[in-house]
């Protein structure tokens, strides 16, 4: 274990913001946690978890002790005949994960191509796209308790997951003390990819690419491919533009809260959701309140889709948050609707 101080973390933010960490420690083997618990000044110390950095937006330099997640590995598990139970290190990148798997021949992560991120990020933000979210394919995950360095494994149920959240999310709260929010390191995920394989489609934007392509009964690779243009059309590249992606989850709502909605703005773009609620579309009701292409000091609501919020050059963490906060202000006085940053805030 090495502890390096007063490092830059510009480039392992995809906003791209400037600060830094007192003090950093890559995580390249389970062994460095538990050279870090047991070291008498970093082990008390605070600690604050960094993968891909993809979904956070510092505010000022990093005070706890970065745990910088660097742990490599991919492999096939077991070949059931229900599914692959395919493993990967916390520190892969999540995107190469999945085309590796392609590649490998275990279709069944496709529609979450060119998310950024790490693996280990996939389970705590329970990430999802065009239909798809890791808790429907989740198998299990190893972990190590940064109070204890106990090592342990949690399964699809115990990670609690919901849109965009699991249990390590939530701080532990009441005589359970379920949460895990900073009191845990993922060291590894292990994924289920179902067989037989079935394609999964039916958002707006994959039906669009089956009429003009013509292919009625897409392969996975297609779908890939389908799945990587449309958000490259869409998402700005963060080596290119500072981002952190979708920065505003979207909100559900009742039938009757849309009904209301949809009689005052009938192009409300919404999705009905299995268990009756409606989902909104968070990009269309930004830009319905005309924050595309605007900005706060140097950060900006991306031109192309109104969901993302990005680094026009120089922006803080706190012009960041100050244009976010303005935009939650004109969905909420327009829609009555409050949404909900997907971004960690440092």
């Amino acid at each position: 274990m090495i502890a390096e101080r007063n490092v830059p973390l510009q480039s392992c933010n995809s906003f791209g913001i400037v600060a830094r960490a007192q003090t950093l420690v890559r995580v390249r083997q389970p062994a460095d946690v538990q050279a870090v618990l047991d070291d008498p000044e970093l082990g008390p110390a605070p600690k604050f978890v960094l993968g891909g950095g993809s979904n956070i937006v510092l505010t000022g330099d990093v005070r706890p002790v970065v745990l910088k997640v660097e742990l490599t590995g991919r492999r096939l598990v077991a070949d059931t005949p229900k599914a692959w139970i395919v493993e990967a290190g916390a520190g892969e990148n999540w995107h190469d994960f999945v085309a590796w798997t392609l590649e490998q021949g275990w279709p069944g992560l496709e529609n979450l191509a060119m998310i950024p991120g790490m693996v280990g990020a996939s389970p705590v933000q329970n990430i999802g796209a065009y239909g798809v979210e890791v808790q429907d394919r989740f198998e299990s995950l190893d972990a190590v308790d940064l109070t204890t360095g106990q090592a342990f494994t949690l399964d699809a149920a115990q990670c609690a997951f919901g849109y965009r959240d699991s249990i390590f999310k939530h701080a532990s709260s009441g005589p359970n003390g379920l949460g895990l929010a900073g009191k845990a390191l993922i060291l590894r995920v292990r994924f289920a990819l179902p067989k037989p394989w079935k394609a999964v489609l039916g958002y707006l934007d994959l039906e669009r690419k089956r009429t003009e392509t013509g292919i009625e009964a897409p392969s996975a690779r297609q779908i890939f491919d389908w799945v990587c243009a449309i958000r490259r059309a869409k998402l700005p590249d963060p080596a290119v533009i500072g981002n952190a992606g979708s920065f505003f989850k979207n909100p559900t709502v009742t039938p009757e809260q849309c009904a209301d909605i949809i009689a005052r703005d009938p192009k409300v773009v919404h999705y009905p959701m299995p268990d009756g609620s409606i989902k909104l579309a968070a990009g269309w009701l930004i830009d319905a309140c005309g924050w595309k292409g605007k900005s706060v000091g140097q950060a900006g609501v991306y031109e192309k889709q109104a969901l993302v919020l990005v680094n026009r050059g120089g922006a803080t963490g706190g012009q960041v948050m100050t244009l976010a906060r303005a935009i939650q202000t004109s969905v909420y006085e327009r829609f009555g609707i409050r949404l909900e940053p997907e971004p960690v805030v440092v």
